[in-house]
């Protein structure tokens, strides 16, 4: 794994939740995107290009935010992360309706898998981000700002941690290429 790819997933997420006991959820929200924000123009720096997949969850959390300021609306931080889920699952598990394996779109440049891998993993990982939009759902209606935001720190962000740690295997033994 790259450095720069694990702060991209890392850092916006610890700033998020200093910035909530710092602040509360709008500065923690604003704290967040602005490490995204830097983190892929670093990366772009470095690397030449964006990456898809965090590039997207860059985009959509500063919309969000945007949003949220904007009509003074904490709703719109914690639906976030139920739309980017969601979404990532409807493009997912759709291209595996039409027999397309999204994840290769996403991820292509990383890997080198074999057809089979990528359309297993774009079903598993489909089907994870719609569960993790779910647990969100009912998450921010049940909890307090408070909760939500732990929540989100210390079991959704582990729990993806952990399926994609899950999903090595599998992506280990799919590779057409040693490298």
């Amino acid at each position: 794994m790259r450095l720069i790819a694990f702060f991209i997933e890392i850092l916006p997420l610890a700033g998020f939740f200093i910035g909530f006991e710092l602040g509360g959820i709008f500065t923690a929200a604003v704290v967040s995107s602005i490490l995204g924000v830097a983190l892929m123009a670093l990366a772009w720096l470095k690397e030449g290009r964006l990456a898809l997949f965090p590039f997207y969850s860059v985009v959509l959390a500063a919309v969000f935010t945007i949003l949220a300021l904007l009509m003074d609306a904490a709703v719109f931080i914690k639906i976030q992360p139920t739309v980017f889920n969601g979404g990532f699952a409807l493009v997912l598990l759709g291209g595996v309706m039409r027999g397309t394996a999204m994840m290769k779109r996403f991820f292509g440049a990383q890997f080198d898998l074999t057809e089979d891998v990528w359309m297993t993993l774009s079903l598993r990982w489909g089907l994870f981000f719609t569960v993790m939009a779910m647990a969100n759902e009912i998450a921010w209606r049940q909890l307090d700002d408070a909760g939500w935001v732990w929540m989100k720190t210390f079991v959704f962000a582990p729990a993806s941690g952990a399926f994609m740690l899950a999903q090595l295997p599998i992506t280990l033994r799919g590779r057409k290429t040693e490298t």
